[in-house]
């Protein structure tokens, strides 16, 4: 079997939670090298060296796919540097702070005829594969109400770059991309969009509550994220004319992997909440939910890069995502709704 050999830039959370694990689920990768600026940081992956040389882990011809898994602000500028390399590149969420910046990106790697993709794992979450599959069935007729909430609960403000409300941190740069990209996966792009964001919590210096709404012709999509909720909402509700949709807890494939669970256990991805499905009449029925499977996203980016399929996501879904985050920034800036 040919494997590809991938480089990571970041020993951080994403790496150690996502990437490196995702990573060595699929069979057609290895990982060899992970980049980390620090002389005294250590690997987050026994057997992987950590190489402080990005130039030289750049040139080295055994790498193939460089996954970009840093600060937000460093993202697009590191990300043209390995396309400019010659590698294939994953970009971590937010894939740029610009639209702009995504743009010259897509057109860098079309232009030298290398794979780029965003990472957007969550398309392969247990709650969206159970709703997108329920909502394309007919199962609730036309959607004309569709609320995400990616929320969490840290009410303490914390010394990182995610929360000191520099450039690229937040929660709307952190978990709005995923939000979006899973809307327009379902709706396509909307016509317009409307936004509220705020620092909420004592002392916060970055956005930590962000509401925005999409706006359809025939329907609006709530997308929602704040650090101040224990509990009691829904990770997805969506109506429509034949009914509603209720998914009450989120994916578990996170958590697995922060416990120490790898994607090629039999219980990764096993979702024991099931999906509501209320006609109207009578109690809910209890729909299937999908095993949660965010290695699938990998396993696409290495077909892709072998020549033997399509990249996970397509040019056009990077930048609409990117127009979208940036359009909500504007909208809760200026207090108005921002046409697309």
């Amino acid at each position: 079997m040919v494997k590809l050999g991938v480089g990571i830039l970041g020993n951080g959370m994403a790496t150690r939670v996502f990437h490196a694990p995702l990573i060595g689920a699929v069979p057609q990768l290895e990982l060899r090298a992970i980049h980390a600026r620090s002389a005294g940081a250590i690997s987050p992956v026994a057997g992987v060296p950590l190489v402080q040389d990005l130039e030289a882990m750049l040139a080295d011809p055994e790498i193939g796919l460089i996954t970009v898994a840093t600060p937000s602000a460093t993202h697009a500028q590191l990300a043209e540097r390995a396309l400019l390399a010659g590698k294939h590149v994953v970009v971590e969420k937010p894939f740029a702070l610009e639209l702009a910046q995504a743009q010259a990106l897509v057109a860098l790697a079309r232009g030298r005829g290398l794979c780029l993709a965003a990472f957007h794992n969550r398309r392969w979450d247990s709650d969206f594969m159970a709703v997108r599959t329920a909502i394309e069935a007919g199962a609730i007729g036309q959607v004309v109400h569709f609320e995400s909430h990616f929320d969490r609960f840290r009410p303490q403000v914390r010394e990182r770059w995610r929360e000191d409300g520099s450039a690229g941190s937040g929660v709307w740069f952190d978990l709005g991309p995923h939000m979006v990209d899973q809307a327009l996966v379902l709706f396509g792009m909307p016509l317009a969009v409307s936004a509220d964001m705020g620092a909420l919590r004592p002392g916060a210096k970055g956005v930590d509550w962000a509401h925005v709404v999409l706006r359809y012709a025939d329907k609006r999509v709530i997308l929602h994220a704040g650090l101040c909720v224990a509990g009691g909402v829904p990770r997805f509700a969506v109506h429509g004319t034949g009914g509603s949709l209720v998914k009450q807890k989120a994916d578990p494939q996170e958590a697995q992997s922060v416990a120490g669970l790898p994607p090629q256990d039999a219980a990764w991805g096993v979702d024991e909440d099931p999906l509501l499905h209320y006609t109207g009449e009578g109690a809910p029925l209890e729909l299937p939910v999908p095993r949660g499977c965010q290695q699938s996203f990998y396993q696409r980016m290495a077909q892709a890069c072998l020549g033997e399929g399509e990249a996970p996501n397509k040019p056009e879904e990077i930048l609409g995502v990117q127009a979208i985050i940036e359009a909500a920034i504007l909208s809760a800036e200026e207090g108005r709704v921002v046409p697309l």
